[in-house]
């Protein structure tokens, strides 16, 4: 194999997607070099914290003493039709460039990598000619950026091909086969460095998506006959503060379960033990519960600590309880996931949740600030210090004048303006109709007669507008209609009759996961 290029890179915290290396290297360092397109193959896993899928991936280099360094990564899903791919290809040159340019760390080389499994009746050769044009395109693109590519691999079916090779019958026609996994002297130094590659994101995707079992219907019948008993204690101001200390109430017993449970190892099994350890009508207290902005940010300071990891598992069990129609209510407790998974230093998994939640509802914009921050690659010791001075005073508060007079004031919230609005029942549908018959939080679309879920939540610092729903119900501005079966689906819908896609992230977000025609897939905007 010729050696094609030759790289370094340190395996040490400043390494991790989403962050620039710093200016000098530690002394404590581990460095490796990679000099052969076997070896930059062989890095990908470890230099994205994932094996990535129908994937296209840059990872920029930088000089140093006449040798590359890694630098920011990004990703984006292949799109499906081949005349999207110069769109995905300058979307994802130009995204990286720009973002490494604001950190002051402009790249001088890239490494380019396609990887995706063969069809049915393909094989791993014919995905790496099949892919030629996008490898072409992803070169292209950076060269017109002055960035150019030295190495283009494609990977697939455990095999990688260089479209790189500096002279006919360099590499043989087949591929040349991966190494095993953790048996590479990359991986020994990532593991030395406490690197952890996670499996794939479609792995880390399902610890979050909601059920599809038997059970699922359980849970949507205790969600219902919750929302029949909460919904107007939390529109009543009277009562809605009690309604915050049950909540709030419920979720520390429950951490305080979770601590205590025997450890299991592995994410599905664990995951399991935890789905066991919540009943369904507690789970469907929770999730009503946190719809409530100041319940919300309260629970949001369970973030450090003891308490965190179990605080943590409990978000990501409700986000897998938010079933059926009740898809729209996932956005609290994603965004909790995703706050703790950044505060505690995973932003693999914060910007997969917060990802995940905007999909479930994208004007949450706790979620919105939250992933903006997040991809990029600020500190969250600022929004850390705003929930433990709220936490203090909240319990001074609690101390002087009990639970009740305490919910009168609300503490502040630390990305959001606070404004003294009543709680509101979010509209679903333009066409929609609620029949006094059922309770307050069905409606039934005028086109399809599916049932949806109204989401009781509080003001997010938008103006109100009429709902057009009956009994006078608002929802925020800018909270548009939730599409009916018969109409288009979003990119990586279920189809008809499901819950809206929580993977996918929202246009127009520039900072966070941006999106392509046919893409179902959401981009990393490693930088």
């Amino acid at each position: 194999m010729a050696n094609h290029s030759e790289t370094t890179g340190p395996f040490d915290d400043s390494d991790i997607p989403g962050r620039e290396p710093s200016a000098s290297a530690s002394a404590h360092e581990t460095q490796v070099t990679l000099r052969t397109p076997a070896e930059l193959a062989d890095a990908l896993p470890y230099l994205l914290g994932y094996r990535p899928e129908d994937s296209m991936v840059l990872v920029a280099l930088h000089d140093r003493e006449g040798r590359g360094r890694f630098g920011g990564r990004a990703r984006l899903g292949i799109p499906a039709g081949e005349e999207d791919w110069q769109a995905a290809a300058r979307q994802l040159a130009r995204g990286l460039v720009l973002g490494s340019e604001r950190r002051g760390a402009r790249p001088e080389q890239m490494v380019a990598y396609v990887c995706q499994e063969p069809a049915p009746g393909e094989s791993g050769l014919d995905v790496k000619r099949r892919l030629e044009g996008l490898a072409h395109r992803l070169r292209t693109e950076c060269g017109d950026l002055d960035v150019p590519v030295i190495e283009a691999l494609c990977i697939s079916d455990g095999r990688f091909w260089s479209y790189c090779c500096p002279t006919k019958g360099c590499c043989p026609d087949d591929g040349s086969p991966m190494g095993l996994p953790g048996t590479s002297v990359l991986a020994a130094a990532a593991t030395y460095a406490g690197l952890q590659v996670r499996g794939t994101l479609r792995e880390l995707r399902a610890r979050l998506q909601p059920w599809e079992t038997t059970a699922a219907l359980e849970q949507e019948i205790a969600l219902d006959a919750a929302g029949m008993s909460l919904v107007p204690r939390i529109l009543d101001e009277a009562s809605r503060a009690a309604v915050a200390e049950e909540t709030l109430s419920l979720a520390e017993r429950i951490i305080r379960r979770f601590a205590a449970a025997a450890p299991v190892s592995g994410a599905h099994p664990s995951d399991l033990r935890d789905d066991d350890l919540v009943g369904h009508d507690e789970a469907a207290t929770l999730i009503l519960g946190l719809q409530d902005r100041t319940t919300r940010d309260r629970a949001a300071a369970w973030m450090e600590g003891d308490e965190a990891g179990a605080a943590l598992r409990l978000w990501r069990t409700l986000a897998r309880r938010c079933v059926g129609p009740y898809g729209e209510h996932a956005a609290a407790p994603l965004t909790l996931a995703g706050w703790v998974a950044w505060s505690t230093g995973d932003e693999l998994e914060a910007r997969e949740a917060l990802a995940m939640a905007l999909g479930a509802d994208p004007d949450y914009l706790f979620a919105r600030l939250l992933h903006q921050a997040c991809n990029e690659g600020l500190d969250p010791e600022a929004i850390r210090r705003c929930l433990r001075g709220q936490g203090a005073e909240q319990h001074a508060a609690r101390q002087v004048s009990g639970p009740a007079e305490l919910s009168e004031r609300p503490g502040p919230d630390p990305t959001e303006p606070v404004r003294p609005e009543p709680v509101r029942i979010a509209s679903s549908a333009p066409h929609a109709v609620a029949h006094p018959a059922e309770d307050p939080g069905a409606t039934t679309s005028a086109r399809t007669g599916t049932r949806r879920r109204r989401r009781v939540r509080s003001a997010d610092g938008d103006s109100p507008r009429a709902a057009g729903a009956a009994h006078g119900r608002r929802r925020p501005a800018g909270s548009g209609p939730r599409q009916s079966a018969t109409e288009a689906s979003r990119p990586g819908g279920r189809g008809a009759g499901a819950t809206r896609t929580r993977a996918a992230d929202p246009a127009g977000d520039r900072t966070g996961a941006a999106r392509t025609r046919g893409d179902n897939d959401e981009q990393e905007r490693d930088r």
